[in-house]
């Protein structure tokens, strides 16, 4: 198999816009456009969608249109807008002058609407929302025709132009396109084209009171633009021969709509809906926590763009509905650190050491490596006294077989500083310890091993006079099922909250190197895992996220996966 059938095979979104380029079917023009709504932030969900829609304009010396599908002003904001334009260019993507919004061609809109009414393919309905789901039947059972449905076409334009007079009240009447009640696709049961809303529009402040429904909306802008390829999620197949419908009738330009599954991650939640609750019930601390799908969350937990896209790159695209595993996600996460990150040190839950036989008063400096990945990187100095902090893990006063650290007696290697021995361990009143007490050996600067000599464990360490106070925020997964929607009758997603998603230490230690630290920036702890610096902190007081842990769960799965399929 060749690499362009490869690449069909593996992606038939790009094969299908490599033929249409062959062909000249849209005169070798490529034109896609990315449509969110603003009524909350971008997601993760949310990126596989972009990540296509401008790497496929890109990739055919195209372009992508943003265009905010800003139909429906109760629910629409300005922080919102902004914010999804932030996102967007933190995730790489350019949109130069293509920045559009529905609202601007409400006009064009509403001329369109009048032309179906005098062409008898609308007309202005008094049915209730409720009478109106009544009437449209199910899956098994044909609607029902409205008992307005043969109003005159002038009545229908004089009830429509008071609708657009603002002469009635919310939700008294709409205006339905006249297609089929039997059709056994509900979407072209006679679908409600437009409703009265009086209500404060963020860009057309009160000059209209009637909004276009999406489905009304969504194939007129993409005409209105010249879109040539349409790429949506399943969900609107559905509503293809709608679309189609309308565009039909107008006798406008008629984009490609193409379908394409879309992104579902375990332990989360896509719903915007849904991760609004969150926010307004307190359940996470704003649409930036870092236990959200949002860009804000990930960007605030310390995610890279390069990660999210490589995610989406190997989940490729399919015409089926999957689930992908969050390890896989964290694994992309995982690698692009790994070569990005310096390492620093840092202890979480310390316990004090005291070198004995240290110089007293003495501090030496010693050579670290920032990151061994990254050859240009350099190295760093790294103070070392006689009291130094390690983790509290790091030692057991009467470890089991395979415990390899420190011990009562037992020499081990601190990272970049010398070999030491525990020789005392010093407890409180309540026999908890509180301090250990070990002897260093001279010779292994550097923590080079003297020839014939051994250890099985290098810790981690900071020294207690320079290292610098920090708050350390550790999340795990917000919720405890790899499918918090799918919850059951009388249940939702919140039941499976975990109680557990955020644990903050607010004693930690890290060491100098990290004093001028930004929000955003990025670093492993070694042995640790990856943070980065929180947007709370400041000079007097360090804040950093962990992003991921070292463990790298997908690399496992896919090694149980190679050694079950043999």
């Amino acid at each position: 198999m060749s690499k362009e059938e490869r690449t069909s095979a593996a992606d038939f979104i790009r094969a299908i816009v490599a033929e249409d380029m062959k062909t000249g079917k849209w005169g070798g023009r490529v034109v896609t456009r990315f449509p969110p709504e603003p009524n909350g932030y971008l997601h993760i969900g949310h990126a596989k969608a972009f990540c296509l829609d401008f790497d496929i304009a890109a990739q055919n010396d195209g372009v992508c249109h943003l265009r905010f599908d800003d139909t429906n002003p109760t629910a629409e904001e300005q922080e919102y807008i902004d914010a999804i334009q932030d996102d967007l260019r933190w995730m790489g993507c350019d949109w130069g002058e293509h920045l559009y919004y529905a609202s601007d061609y409400f006009p064009q809109m509403y001329a369109y609407a009048e032309q179906l009414i005098k062409a008898g393919h609308a007309y202005v309905c008094d049915l209730t929302a409720e009478q109106t789901r009544q009437h449209r039947g199910s899956l098994t059972e044909p609607g029902k025709d409205s008992p307005y449905r043969n109003r005159s076409v002038q009545e229908n334009l004089d009830l429509f132009h008071r609708m657009r007079a603002g002469e009635f009240p919310d939700g008294s009447r709409t205006l339905k396109a006249k297609i089929d009640m039997s059709s056994p696709n509900l979407n072209m049961r006679d679908p409600v084209m437009y409703r009265i809303i009086h209500a404060h529009h963020h860009r057309q402040g009160r000059t209209w009171c009637i909004y276009p429904m999406y489905d009304w909306a969504h194939g007129l802008e993409d005409s209105i633009e010249g879109v040539t390829h349409s790429l949506c999620s399943l969900e609107f197949e559905n509503h293809r021969p709608l679309y189609d419908w309308f565009l039909d009738k107008l006798g406008v330009h008629h984009p490609q709509q193409i379908e394409f599954a879309r992104f579902n991650l375990t332990y989360t939640v896509m719903s915007k809906r849904k991760l609004r609750r969150l926010v307004e019930e307190g359940h996470v601390n704003g649409w930036d926590d870092p236990r959200m799908p949002t860009l804000r969350g990930l960007r605030r937990r310390g995610y890279t763009p390069e990660s999210i896209r490589e995610c989406m790159r190997r989940v490729g695209m399919a015409k089926f509905t999957g689930t992908t595993d969050i390890a896989l996600l964290e694994h992309c996460l995982r690698q692009h650190l790994n070569k990005c990150s310096p390492r620093v040190m840092a202890v979480l839950r310390p316990l004090k050491v005291v070198i004995t036989n240290y110089p007293d008063g003495q501090t030496e400096q010693l050579e670290a490596v920032n990151n061994p990945e990254d050859p240009t990187a350099g190295t760093r100095s790294i103070p070392f006294s006689r009291e130094i902090y390690i983790e509290q893990d790091d030692f057991l006063e009467d470890p089991p077989k395979k415990f390899f650290r420190l011990a009562p007696g037992r020499e081990v290697r601190l990272r970049y500083a010398y070999f030491i021995t525990c020789t005392e361990i010093i407890k409180d009143a309540a026999g908890r310890i509180v301090e250990l007490h070990c002897t260093y050996d001279p010779a292994t600067r550097g923590g080079d091993s003297p020839e014939g000599r051994k250890v099985k464990a290098t810790l981690h360490w900071v020294s207690a006079e320079h290292s610098l106070p920090a708050e350390v925020r550790l999340y795990e997964h917000l919720f405890t099922c790899e499918n918090p929607e799918d919850v059951g009758e009388g249940r939702n997603c919140t039941d499976n909250l975990n109680p557990h998603s955020l644990q903050v230490i607010s004693d930690c230690r890290i060491e100098p190197s990290v004093a001028d630290t930004v929000p955003g920036d990025r670093f492993q702890f070694e042995r640790l895992g990856y943070f980065c610096t929180d947007k709370d902190s400041s000079k007097t007081k360090l804040i950093f996220n962990r992003t991921v842990t070292l463990r790298d769960t997908w690399a496992k799965i896919q090694k149980q996966q190679r050694q079950t399929n043999r």
